[in-house]
């Protein structure tokens, strides 16, 4: 049984879609959905099924998935276990929260394969919980996420690279002499509540007793920030960004009373067998930070 016909079945069922299969496979869709056949036609039984644009397993390629997931897995594995000793091949599987696949993620990578020509790496983007999952069932090696609120599993480790507390982001123009009445006073944007940085703002705005006019609630701090500088209101975000936010004229503001940080780090899992891949990765991770941390920070 050939292994490209087994990720093909993967990657069609976990995205739902032959066509971004495809695309994540740098195949045409008529490739990919042929090797789904040839598997079909090897095992004998249907394993996928079309309903409208939406494709999904079948019974018996449910059946299968898991098993299916966890002979790739093993491929993986044994390319890894014959790398030769000191010099480091082989494919990376890295999951990114968007804030970091703008900015840490590509200038670490850029580190590592400049460090590690051999190496190459696969890029998942989605949200922290997600990716949390991916990690832990054994589909990434590793992701750089926001650290969930609550206790990771003693199978995994984690590496915090910085801490963001939460701000008040407004229109560059506006001025703020009291940030909670302008949370009271002004229309809010919410962070989503599904976000581990939506969890914290709404903890801080309920500790405190506040009930902002909501306009909108959405995933995206870029989009967020767009909307701010649009003048269409005001948000309470992670101070995501290490300087000025690219593209708009925003301003934060400091809040009042303490409040929790949003924590931004590597995850992954202990047993990983491609670990020497993931070290690397954070020591040039490590190395991009150490430097942002040591450049002079603007005057307000």
């Amino acid at each position: 049984m050939d292994s490209r016909y087994l990720q093909s079945f993967v990657f069609v069922v976990e995205l739902g879609s032959i066509a971004e299969a495809a695309r994540r496979l740098d195949l045409t869709p008529a490739a990919v959905a042929q090797r789904v056949k040839m598997l079909e036609a090897e095992l004998g039984t249907t394993l996928v099924r079309r309903s409208g644009r939406t494709v999904g397993a079948t019974e018996a390629g449910e059946r299968i998935l898991a098993r299916a997931r966890a002979v790739l897995h093993d491929i993986r594995d044994l390319r890894s276990d014959i790398e030769e000793t000191g010099q480091l091949g082989g494919q990376l599987r890295l999951g990114g929260m968007a804030t970091m696949m703008g900015s840490l993620i590509p200038d670490a990578l850029a580190v590592l394969l400049d460090r590690h020509p051999r190496m190459d790496f696969y890029l998942e983007p989605g949200t922290s919980l997600d990716l949390y999952r991916k990690v832990t069932s054994g589909d990434l090696d590793a992701a750089v996420i926001a650290q969930p609120l609550f206790n990771l599993p003693k199978s995994c480790d984690w590496h915090t690279f910085r801490s963001e507390p939460l701000v008040l982001l407004s229109p560059a123009s506006m001025h703020v002499t009291d940030v909670h009445a302008t949370l009271l006073s002004e229309p809010f944007i919410r962070y989503d509540r599904d976000v581990v940085g939506g969890q914290l703002a709404d903890a801080y705005l309920r500790q405190h007793g506040i009930k902002p006019h909501q306009r909108c609630e959405l995933d995206g701090l870029a989009a967020i920030a767009t909307l701010v500088d649009r003048g269409l209101g005001v948000s309470l975000v992670p101070d995501w960004a290490p300087t000025e936010y690219a593209g708009v004229s925003v301003r934060k503001w400091a809040l009042p009373h303490v409040a929790p940080k949003r924590l931004v780090g590597l995850i992954w899992g202990r047993s990983c067998a491609r670990i020497r891949l993931v070290h690397a990765f954070l020591d040039a991770a490590e190395s991009i930070e150490r430097a942002r941390q040591a450049q002079p920070k603007p005057k307000r």
